[in-house]
């Protein structure tokens, strides 16, 4: 499993990103794309009390030991890939042995929420008729 950080960028942009590029870095990494998450916390990128945010972006990436060597590809992916969203781009790479990574997949649902199984709740329509009419009339009919 790989899992990308991105911190200093909206966070809907790297979801975004995400879709558009899972499948390209799982070809880099030599490994089917539901083996590449994200991760977009909901933060912002600070230099001296300035926001970077968008400005600067770094981008963590744990893998396993075995992919050091595809190292200078994913980063020159990255580089052109992020350049359109952050002005200015570090990557730090973190590789973990396999052997310290544990998962468990509860069989009973999809290993993914993806199109073909999200529930889609359809907000309840707050459409109301607007009374244009004069609505002392009764009153009207008091004073006269």
């Amino acid at each position: 499993m790989i899992t990308i950080s991105i911190i200093g960028i909206d966070q809907y942009m790297v979801g975004t990103y995400s879709k558009e590029h899972t499948k390209k870095l799982a070809g880099l990494y030599g490994v089917k794309p539901s083996e590449i998450d994200f991760h977009a916390p909901n933060s912002f990128f600070f230099h001296e009390g300035f926001d970077q945010t968008s400005w600067n972006a770094l981008v963590r990436i744990h893998a396993p030991l075995e992919c050091e060597g595809l190292e200078d590809k994913v980063t020159a992916y990255i580089f052109k890939t992020l350049k359109d969203i952050a002005v200015h781009i570090n990557i730090e790479y973190v590789y973990y042995n396999k052997r310290h990574r544990h998962s468990y997949v509860n069989l009973d649902y999809p290993r993914f929420i993806s199109e073909q199984n999200a529930v889609v709740v359809e907000e309840p329509s707050e459409e109301e008729d607007i009374y244009d009419g004069n609505i002392f009339a009764d009153l009207d009919d008091i004073n006269k």
